[in-house]
């Protein structure tokens, strides 16, 4: 069962976009590459998925996005991979189809054919060598990870499945968070639709602290800086209600239409124990990395249990106090993580 969420006053949409750093709040990182794909031919498509590849290196490491978020809720990890460390790095971020620059055609969508929308992807960069792709994704981009391992087991290096779910299940207030995302989804209800997301993936005590972001400089490649330089908010929960509201200003990136068949797919992923035994021998248990947290409000801890338990991976951590946004809460420690399961998964793979 959930926590109950102390009530914690924090400033209103209108107070953040005063904030002299709201029009900074996501950052200008030039992508190597960039652009349209059509994919899903033979899938009810063709449909076009927007993607961006950041550095130029040899490990070829893959971000999916979780449930209602564009590829830019990775620009920590995306500079720190794809710009400060770019000569080692190609990092592939992509909008999930049903968000951001990605069409949203009303069909019935799935994390299956999520992830075959992201290898169509793969393919067309030339990424198809056998133990090539690095694999990160959190919450639902968790779930599109593993049907993506299932579904190409052998291209794996490493594999990470952050905050996620083999299914959810109907013991948690998932579905009951998920529809008040929903209802709270209308412009006059962006104050409480904030603020509920932010209780949901975030313990109470990180939105209060003073904003842990650090911001890129002159000193990180390829990136724009505004004039007067990236800026700083006055707590974590400003940050991220500013990159909300730069979302959902958005109309034509973030629409209903594409959250609920997004949450749909969400809400029927299932991966069996028998179906994720297979995918642990078939990829090498020594390669998956399971990572939940304690102060999850979002998908509740005993799912990352669960999975550790049918995994059985080379690291399986339930990390005290963690919410479900490790990539915002801890980068410093997140990003070195992710950084020692590519290098394990270049180890293994000799």
């Amino acid at each position: 069962m959930s926590k109950e969420t102390p009530t914690v006053a924090f400033p209103s949409v209108e107070d953040v976009v005063k904030n002299p750093a709201f029009p900074t709040a996501v950052w200008q990182l030039e992508p190597h590459q960039s652009g349209l794909l059509p994919v899903a031919a033979e899938r009810g498509g063709p449909l076009n998925i927007s993607w961006e590849v950041h550095g130029d290196g040899p490990v070829k490491l893959i971000l999916i996005s979780g449930l209602g978020f564009f590829k830019t809720a990775y620009q920590r990890q995306t500079m720190y991979f794809g710009h400060v460390h770019g000569s080692k790095y190609s990092v592939l971020v992509l909008d999930n189809r049903g968000m951001g620059g990605s069409d949203k055609p009303l069909m019935r969508y799935s994390t299956s054919e999520m992830a075959r929308d992201i290898l169509e992807v793969a393919d067309h960069l030339g990424w198809t060598s056998p133990r090539q792709l690095d694999i990160c994704g959190i919450s639902m981009g968790g779930m599109i990870a593993q049907e993506l391992a299932y579904l190409a087991s052998d291209r794996i290096s490493s594999l990470s499945l952050i905050c996620t779910a083999a299914c959810i299940e109907n013991t948690t207030s998932f579905t009951e968070n998920m529809m008040n995302r929903i209802a709270m989804l209308l412009p006059k209800s962006l104050d409480r639709s904030i603020q509920y997301a932010a209780a949901a993936i975030f313990p109470p005590s990180y939105l209060a602290e003073p904003d842990n972001a650090v911001v890129p400089d002159e000193s990180v490649p390829r990136c724009s800086i505004p004039p007067g330089g990236y800026g700083k908010f006055g707590s974590n929960y400003e940050r991220f209600a500013a990159q909300e509201i730069t979302k959902q200003r958005d109309r034509n990136g973030f629409t209903k239409k594409g959250f609920l068949l997004q949450l749909i797919a969400a809400g029927w992923h299932h991966k069996s124990p028998k179906q994720l035994k297979e995918l642990s021998d078939r990829v090498g248990r020594e390669r998956i990395l399971v990572l939940h947290g304690t102060e999850d409000r979002m998908i509740s801890t005993p799912h990352g249990r669960k999975l550790i338990e049918y995994l059985q991976p080379g690291q399986g951590l339930i990390m005290d106090g963690l919410g479900h946004a490790p990539i915002n809460e801890r980068t410093q420690w997140f990003n070195a993580l992710l950084e020692a399961q590519c290098s394990l998964g270049e180890k293994l793979s000799g």
